[in-house]
């Protein structure tokens, strides 16, 4: 009787210990799983652009958006908020700043006075270009970081190719331009203004609307946006000169990249030339595209200038830049020096 007793007392103990080993494992692994569930939760990051999803500072979006997704094997999750659907062209860099949206695409241009060097490229330099015009932009960046920046982390620059006039009319002389109504970025009107037009400061995502009411009558712009925006439905005429250039950068809160993994930063760095570059040739392609789509669709007509006219346009245009490195340098600013590496960067990567 004895031993059967305690035969029972051991049976019972060790069907209790299982009991609690079980029980244990169960909570261990149930712990393991929301552990791990946790550290799979993806990182999300908000990225706010002003202007429509088919414009292509947009694309360029979509196609980091896609990279950086792909190489964190989908450790960070992008969203995108174009044509002002968070943040406008008016508070794009504030409301970055503020937390707002993560990281956001805008235009310097778009606010005179804050970025002083960067215009300096923006106006006319001879790029042949976006894809040159971008890896100038991108190095200047680099080399001349803005002080309005310090307080962001810089994701990448590119640019446009540079800018021709697009009008309801057509302008084949400086006689043509006189007085018109044209809408140009903010920071660049002076362009406009030498050569005799009535410049119009506004951000593209307003140019629809200004067209069909009348309000201005024309605008420089790269000309992808005849067909993007459909301009090309108004804009029956383009000069075949080659103005302004404008640029885009984009940038992330501070405090969001110094919460990033080590890992994710580096994708981040490491995609911000690639970005550059893939924007500019995607640029280039695609602005051919836009003229073909126009001229078969709408009757684009594209005005050539006379050998007298071009050489009409260049006296006036070509004092301009050096006049506003004149106006930086006298308030301290390294201008010449930028202005100096802006064209030994350009004929660098027009021989590339």
């Amino acid at each position: 009787m004895l031993r059967k007793s305690l035969l029972g007392v051991i049976a019972v103990l060790l069907l209790a210990g299982l009991l609690v080993t079980g029980c244990s494992g169960g909570a261990a692994k149930e712990g393991k799983k929301e552990e791990k569930s946790g550290a799979a939760k993806p990182i999300v990051l908000k990225y706010a652009f002003f202007a429509p999803a088919n414009t292509f500072p947009a694309k360029q979006m979509e196609k980091w958006k896609e990279e950086l997704e792909k190489r964190t094997n989908n450790k960070v999750k992008v969203e995108l908020f174009p044509g002002g659907t968070l943040l406008t062209a008016q508070n794009m860099y504030d409301g970055v700043k503020n937390g707002v949206a993560d990281i956001g695409l805008s235009c310097p241009t778009y606010e005179p006075g804050r970025f002083p060097l960067l215009a300096i490229s923006d106006l006319p330099s001879g790029f042949p270009n976006s894809r040159v015009a971008s890896r100038v932009v991108f190095d200047l960046i680099k080399e001349f970081p803005p002080d309005a920046f310090k307080d962001f982390k810089i994701i990448t620059a590119f640019a446009t190719e540079p800018a021709r006039l697009m009008v309801t009319e057509p302008v084949t002389n400086l006689h043509d331009l006189k007085g018109k109504q044209i809408r140009i970025s903010g920071a660049l009107t002076p362009v406009l203004k030498e050569l005799g037009a009535s410049p119009v400061g506004m951000p593209m995502s307003e140019v629809p609307e200004a067209l069909q009411t009348g309000i201005i009558k024309g605008l420089v712009s790269s000309r992808e946006v005849l067909m993007d925006l459909k301009l090309a439905e108004k804009l029956k005429y383009t000069t075949d000169y080659p103005l302004t250039v404008t640029s885009f950068v984009a940038v992330m809160n501070k405090d969001v990249w110094n919460s990033l993994p080590p890992d994710v930063q580096k994708v981040i760095d490491d995609l911000s030339l690639e970005m550059a570059i893939w924007t500019g040739e995607y640029m280039d392609n695609h602005v051919k595209e836009a003229l073909e789509w126009s001229k078969k669709e709408h009757g684009l007509q594209i005005i050539t200038l006379s050998p007298e006219e071009k050489a009409a346009w260049d006296k006036i245009l070509k004092p301009i830049q050096d006049k506003y490195v004149e106006e930086l340098k006298a308030k301290g600013l390294p201008a010449e020096e930028y202005k100096k590496r802006l064209y030994e960067l350009k004929e660098k990567y027009s021989k590339q």
